[in-house]
């Protein structure tokens, strides 16, 4: 029984984390238990545990008698994750450019196509996904876990700082930073990819609005079907 309600939290979670991350559920929504759990036939205890995960990865406040709400990170903590990743991120993809495999590229090259099937649907919550997606890959290349661990975490509160704080929507349609890093990576020329790197978190930087913004209401069940 222990299992399969951990498997149930787990599944719950992931879903979530991906409504989260793909902006169908805007920061600062109030995740009611009862709702989550209609929508997912789970019980309260499987969606609790679900939302203890996601406040573990700060995606979700859980707070006293008032309940879980999707996180809506300030302006200050918005700059501090861009710093984080500014710093980690460029030495990160000099790494992955003297260790990539022929597999590696092709696994980059399917997150880039896929990226851009999704701009060409308008499905721009999905592009960023994938977008964050090939971060964590190019990480994951590297070959240094606990970096890359980090790295995921950075790139998941991400989501939800470009869902509040994204003015310069173009960027992502206009970018082609992602083609450049993979040719880069693909050449073993660390240096370049570094620089790439650098350049690119510092455009998404660019492209967010740092003052404090409120979202629009949505309903939970639509955002989540």
């Amino acid at each position: 029984m222990v299992e399969i309600r951990s498997s149930g939290s787990e599944r719950v979670a992931q879903e979530l984390a991906l409504a989260i991350h793909e902006h169908r559920v805007a920061p600062g929504a109030k995740l009611n238990e009862d709702e989550v759990g209609e929508v997912f036939g789970v019980s309260r205890t499987v969606v609790r545990a679900a939302l203890q995960q996601l406040s573990h990865q700060h995606l979700v406040d859980l707070r006293r008698n008032r309940g879980a709400f999707v996180a809506r990170p300030s302006v200050r903590e918005a700059r501090e994750v861009f710093e984080a990743r500014a710093l980690l991120e460029p030495r990160t993809a000099r790494s992955a450019a003297e260790r990539i495999t022929g597999s590696d590229i092709l696994a980059l090259q399917r997150h880039i196509d896929d990226e851009h099937a999704a701009l060409d649907a308008g499905d721009i919550g999905r592009a960023l996904h994938l977008s964050g997606l090939f971060h964590i890959e190019i990480a994951r290349i590297a070959d240094q876990s606990t970096i890359a661990e980090f790295i995921a975490q950075l790139v998941a509160r991400s989501s939800l700082i470009i869902a509040l704080y994204w003015a310069r929507r173009t960027a992502l349609c206009e970018s082609h930073a992602h083609d450049a890093l993979l040719r880069a990576l693909a050449g073993g020329a660390g240096e370049e990819a570094e620089a790439l790197m650098k350049s690119h978190l510092l455009d998404l930087l660019t492209s967010l609005d740092l003052r404090n913004r409120s979202s629009a209401p949505q309903s939970l069940k639509e955002a989540l079907s």
